[in-house]
Formats: C-alpha cells, structure tokens, sequence
C-alpha cells in the first residue's frame, strides 16, 4: 500500500528546495500518481510501443534514466516478458533513497536487473539500447548541461531505436502560463492537495525545476542527433516526446 504524500500538508517556516530524500522516496508513488497529468497513460504509451521496439531483438535493452522507484521498468519487464522476450533493465537515479525503494520493487523482477546510484551526467550507458527512457528528470537538470546529456543518450541507443522523454513544459505564449498553471493547480486540487500544499511544493521547487518550451525541447533534441523527434503527448504543461535514432 502506497504511503500518502503529506510532505507539504503543515506551514513550514522557511521553505527548502525540493529534494528527493528519503522523505519523498517514502510517499513518492503517491506524490506522482497525485501530481503528474496521466502518469499512468505515460506507461500505456510505453506498454503500447513496445509492441514494435522489441520486434526484432529476444533480449532487448533498456535504461530509465531518473528511474526512482522503478516502476516504469516493473512495468516494461511485465510486459516484454508477455512478449516472450528476456529483458536486460538499467535504471539510474542520483537519489539513494530512490535507488533503495527501487532495488526492492524490482527484487525478483523477470530479466537482468541493474539498479545504480550515479550522477546521470557522470554515468556512462555501456550496453547499445534497444530504448531509453527519461521520465520527468531533465527539468532537474541544469539548461546548460542538458545537451550534453541528449547527446549521450543519442550516442547510447541503437541505430532505429527510440528514446521516449516526459517532462512539464512552459507554454510557447506567455500570456497562457496563468491560467495553464492555475488549471494544473486545480486538477492537484482534485487530486487531494490542499493550497497550502500546492503553493509550499511550488516554492520548492522554484530553484530545481526549470521546465523550457516544446519548440527549445525539440531544438535540444535536434541538436543532440534526434532528426526525427515529434511532441506524442500534451497535457496543458506537460509533454512526452517520441525519438528516433
């Protein structure tokens, strides 16, 4: 049963910046099941592709990157197993306490299973990847150190493989923010949190998250050798990118 996200429920003197510490690896199936638009269809999508990235491969290859909790490679190894196939699966985080949580998750789990506590920008990708997946965790990552980053994950795939991305976006207008913010707040709102909540996690994250917009995301993507790269998802600010090598 998934503890529930109470982080932000008191007034807190002082807001931190977000960190992904054990408090947050503790509730954090809640607190993303609560705060991402469609999480769960994210997965249907992957499900749904797999269907064709692992056609050609028995043993396919696949990094999450930013793997928290593990569950998109819980998830993936169930449903290449399903497809008769024996999956190698490397999940990275830079949180410990994420890394533990999906170590657990992930004990017992159909496939090759590596699970590793390393700086995404310091790690290397040895295994050619048949896909990668990046869920939410380039907005954490410094503008200027992102390109690199694609480019490494460009150089790590297969050639004809595919790099799936998720991430909350900043609308091409500016005068749309407010009121794309203020809808996001309402679907939390409906999800349970409080505004207390909201406004304490947004001022939290006001220094760690940097989203950019669709047309930057594709220039990046671009630029890292993704020629074929296409927005696949969008609700209000958040999107997922399906990409080509």
């Amino acid at each position: 049963m998934k503890s529930v996200d109470k982080i932000f429920g008191q007034q807190i003197i002082g807001v931190e910046d977000f960190e992904f510490n054990q408090r947050v690896a503790d509730v954090f199936d809640d607190m993303v099941s609560r705060s991402v638009p469609f999480y769960s269809e994210i997965h249907r999508i992957l499900i749904d592709l797999s269907n064709y990235i692992f056609s050609k491969t028995n043993t396919p290859v696949i990094y999450d990157l930013g793997c928290s909790t593990g569950t998109t490679l819980n998830i993936l190894s169930k449903k290449i197993a399903e497809l008769g196939k024996t999956p190698k699966l490397y999940g990275i985080d830079s949180s410990l306490p994420m890394v533990k949580k999906a170590k657990e998750k992930l004990d017992g789990t159909f496939g090759e299973v590596e699970i590793r506590n390393e700086d995404l920008l310091e790690s290397t990708f040895d295994q050619p990847a048949d896909l990668i997946v990046m869920n939410y965790t380039l907005q954490f990552i410094s503008p200027e150190k992102r390109g690199k980053l694609l480019s490494k994950v460009y150089q790590a795939l297969k050639p004809g493989s595919t790099f799936v991305l998720s991430e909350k976006i900043n609308p091409e207008q500016t005068f749309n923010f407010n009121l794309i913010t203020d809808l996001y707040y309402d679907f939390k709102k409906r999800n349970g949190y409080s505004e207390l909540e909201i406004s304490q996690k947004r001022e939290a994250l006001e220094n760690v998250m940097k989203p950019i917009t669709p047309s930057q995301q594709i220039k990046l993507l671009q630029e890292a050798g993704f020629k074929n790269s296409e927005m696949i998802f969008r609700w209000y600010n958040f999107a997922s990118y399906l990409c080509i090598k």
